[in-house]
């Protein structure tokens, strides 16, 4: 890794579309190298879609999501493949495969992307499961772990590969309180140990804040407030009060926006 860089990603005047549905409507953020870093908003504002830029899964209409200095979305498919090999990625479901075991899902990555001899596959395997406390987990299936045990598991997934960039998309969903502290100071831990750096999207605002550098908001496609901890829990910012507060009533409209309620009353009437 280029050590002069600062920062691991820039994201710069981002802009996509699913059709006619503008998502990202001018994203600026940058993502400091050995930091992390939580991307904030509420369910459908367009965090996952930003996500799929840092990968160039997705090509953005305008703008650019550059990478360790590259250009994304101007990389060919050979340089893509290159730079993925250098994000590990925590899905919202764990993505484990169910056919194979809990020792098998780690060794998977390695033997797919490196020509380490299996010995040493195996001690990597063990030393990975160790970090997340389930060493001796390694000869059960997905089926046979809980909820939390198979979130650690596609933990230990991810950094298999000692990735420079650690991608978690919304690691808390559906965790009971424990499991879910549990991953939180494992995300803050393994961080640290692996001085690597950590893009944390969720909407869980108690456990993102206790161990994140840097917050981002993302409302209506664009960033519309950030700053550190401590700055996001006292900002008098509306968006970000009505978040942090879990306030009803606000900018963050409940009702998906439509016409006037009675008009579809009416137009159904009429069909009647």
């Amino acid at each position: 890794m280029d050590q002069t860089l600062k920062n691991l990603i820039e994201v710069s005047d981002l802009h996509f579309s699913y059709g006619k549905r503008e998502v990202l409507k001018g994203i600026n953020l940058t993502i400091p190298q050995g930091k992390i870093v939580a991307i904030l908003g509420v369910s459908g504002c367009g965090k996952t879609t930003l996500l799929r830029h840092f990968g160039g899964q997705l090509r953005p209409a305008r703008g650019s999501v550059k990478f360790m200095g590259e250009v994304v979305h101007e990389l060919n498919d050979d340089e893509l493949y290159k730079i993925r090999l250098k994000m590990g990625m925590m899905f919202q479901v764990s993505g484990l495969f169910t056919d194979m075991s809990v020792y098998d899902n780690l060794a998977f990555p390695m033997r797919e992307h490196t020509d380490l001899p299996e010995e040493m596959i195996h001690d990597l395997v063990l030393m990975k499961l160790h970090a997340v406390g389930l060493r001796n987990a390694r000869n059960l299936m997905p089926s046979e772990l809980s909820g939390g045990m198979e979130r650690r598991v596609a933990l230990a997934r991810t950094i298999a590969t000692d990735p420079a960039l650690i991608i978690y998309d919304e690691p808390f969903a559906g965790l009971d309180p424990i499991s879910l502290n549990t991953i939180a100071n494992l995300i803050r831990r393994l961080n640290d140990a692996l001085g690597v750096t950590s893009v944390v999207v969720t909407y869980d605002l108690s456990e993102s804040l206790k161990i994140v550098d840097y917050v981002y908001f993302i409302h209506d496609g664009v960033v519309v407030a950030e700053g550190d901890v401590s700055e996001m829990i006292s900002s008098k910012d509306p968006f970000v009060r009505q978040f942090v507060h879990a306030e009803p009533d606000g900018p963050i409209a409940f009702q998906y926006p439509s016409k006037p309620y009675a008009e579809d009353l009416d137009i159904k009437t009429a069909m009647i």
